[in-house]
């Protein structure tokens, strides 16, 4: 029996994956809570057994049918939603870097759609702060290289 994602008794650990094809990045549409229906990086829970560069990789699959190359860690980010006094939500998210080996999406899973996007347009989607943020990190990383 899995633990409950909403009211945890703990952390829930999970990944999301900055994924370049060219000089467009790739966002989803999340299609469950928490921030259903925001564009989103591709990612989610760790599953037992499984290491979070597997789970980088199984979540970019699931959501968008891509293959990609997985980089560096980025950062870890906490995402916590409080209701009240009560904690509804708390993730421990591990943010990669990673490159498509193709540029053909099928959205799936959690992912009620899936685009590719230029750093200009992504500015103006008005996502999560933590979420510009890695995408500013990782484009400043992959410049460097």
């Amino acid at each position: 029996m899995s633990a409950s994602r909403e009211y945890p008794l703990r952390p829930v650990i999970g990944v999301g994956t900055v994924v370049w094809h060219g000089e467009r990045l790739l966002l989803v549409r999340r299609g469950r809570p928490p921030r259903q229906g925001h564009w989103s990086l591709p990612g989610g829970a760790q599953e037992l057994g499984e290491t979070v560069a597997e789970a980088a990789r199984r979540e970019v699959r699931e959501e968008t049918g891509l293959e990609i190359k997985l980089g560096e860690v980025l950062a870890t980010v906490d995402m916590i939603e409080r209701e009240g006094d009560r904690v509804r939500y708390h993730y421990t998210l591990i943010d990669f870097s990673a490159e498509a080996l193709g540029p053909d999406l099928r959205p799936g899973g959690d992912a009620a759609d899936a685009r590719w996007f230029t750093l200009a347009e992504v500015e103006r989607l008005g996502l999560w702060s933590e979420t510009v943020r890695i995408i500013k990190l990782a484009h400043e990383r992959r410049a460097c290289r």
